[in-house]
């Protein structure tokens, strides 16, 4: 898809060259996540419908489910970031954590309609989730040069959402195949699918990834004390506190895209393509943002993304509706992730030792997790006590802030750039 948004006659060779700058490890990276999010995303673009309008949780519940599903298991991260650094084995890591996630798509067929089973499945996950996220970008770090991170991370995360734009189309297919009107049979059919799926990128992880060896650290390099040594440093205390708080201000896709139904009486059925709409427009400007980051500066990249977040606040509270505003909040909220997801972590890479990579940036995603599970609680029973209206509002408020804190934050750092 990057190949496209160049617009020049030489452009294949040029791109050629690009893509081959950030290295075949990247690509082969790329594939398993694109192949791990069709897998993953089949299960988010149904699970918000399934739990909302198909077992009826309220409001304030189902912000508990959802941020277990991305914070619960944020401390996992630090488990997986530490144990890769210290057997030097990232790709065997992330594996575990590939295996754990594909397990749990079966958990779900036995979970049947209990909240409490779901849980357990979905903490499962995101268990597998928690283990694998640092492993795999400390490996991209490793295989590019620092040059052009932003541009390898760009292009990860385009390879990573073309299989999160295609997952939900592969979720609607099967829904359409089984017959959405058959109640829990076409959700198994999604979640049976969605493991079988999983598995091939279990298998790309196992053929094509190589673990990237870093030399044997010194002694003492790689133990818990270096790592909570990593916060004696500035740079890293300052990133980590950014991210805790761009992370305090996100409520979650599933908030976004209930929010939308809900304003625009959107049928059941057709719910799985809100997650499309943004997850088209993650793919098509992710790799060109990584390489604008790259040119211009990170962090005025990834504060663009979170203006463009509050946009998309300020446009669900307000009274406009109509597929305009539809098309318009999709696309903000695609271009708010592509601007941020990776960035974030090529601003991290440089100010953190290749002997503690893997342990600095889960250090950096347990914080963000760990903050955005906060925020999606809150926003659940701000939801439930306040209205949607309101909460939103102060969604949007609170976003503000956290853009303006992380301007004073990072700011002053040399690394931003």
């Amino acid at each position: 898809m990057y190949l496209s948004t160049i617009g020049r006659r030489d452009s294949g060779p040029v791109s050629r060259r690009k893509l081959a700058a950030v290295g075949a490890n990247v690509l082969a990276l790329g594939s398993v996540s694109l192949v791990t999010d069709i897998s993953s995303e089949m299960v988010t673009a149904v699970l918000p419908i399934y739990l909302v309008l198909g077992l009826h949780l309220s409001p304030a519940v189902y912000g508990l489910v959802d941020g277990l599903y991305t914070g619960a298991t944020a401390l996992l991260r630090l488990v997986g970031g530490y144990l890769a650094d210290r057997v030097r084995r990232r790709k065997t890591v992330a594996g575990i954590g590939y295996a754990l996630s594909a397990v749990a798509k079966l958990g779900l067929l036995a979970a049947g309609s209990s909240t409490a089973a779901i849980g357990a499945v979905i903490t499962l996950d995101r268990t597998g989730k928690g283990l694998r996220t640092a492993p795999r970008d400390a490996l991209i770090t490793l295989s590019a040069p620092e040059s052009v991170l932003g541009r390898a991370f760009g292009v990860h995360r385009a390879m990573d959402s073309a299989g999160a734009f295609a997952g939900p189309l592969v979720a609607l297919g099967v829904l359409g195949l089984v017959g959405s009107a058959a109640g829990t049979e076409g959700f198994n059919a999604v979640f049976f699918t969605s493991f079988c799926i999983a598995c091939v990128g279990l298998l790309l992880l196992v053929l094509f990834v190589r673990d990237r060896q870093t030399p044997a650290p010194a002694t003492g390099s790689v133990s818990l004390r270096a790592a909570f040594g990593l916060l004696r440093g500035s740079g890293v205390r300052r990133l980590l506190l950014a991210a805790c708080v761009l992370g305090a201000a996100t409520i979650g896709d599933g908030f976004v895209y209930l929010l939308l139904q809900r304003k625009e009486d959107i049928a059941s059925g057709w719910f799985p393509l809100l997650a499309v709409g943004t997850n088209l427009m993650y793919l098509l400007l992710a790799a060109p943002l990584g390489v604008l980051a790259d040119r211009v500066g990170r962090l005025p990249v990834v504060l663009g993304g979170y203006g463009a977040l509050t946009v998309v606040y300020l446009l669900l509270a307000g009274p406009v509706s109509g597929w305009p505003l539809l098309v318009l909040s999709l696309a903000l909220y695609g271009g708010f992730y592509a601007a941020t997801d990776g960035v974030l972590m090529a601003l991290a890479g440089p100010v953190l030792p290749e002997s503690l990579r893997t342990t600095g940036i889960a250090l950096i995603q347990t914080g963000q997790a760990l903050s955005y599970f906060a925020s999606s609680v809150l926003f659940g029973l701000a939801w439930q006590f306040w209205g949607a209206g309101t909460a939103t509002v102060f969604a949007a408020g609170g976003t503000v802030l956290a853009v303006l804190i992380t301007l004073v934050l990072l700011n002053s750092r040399k690394a931003t750039s």
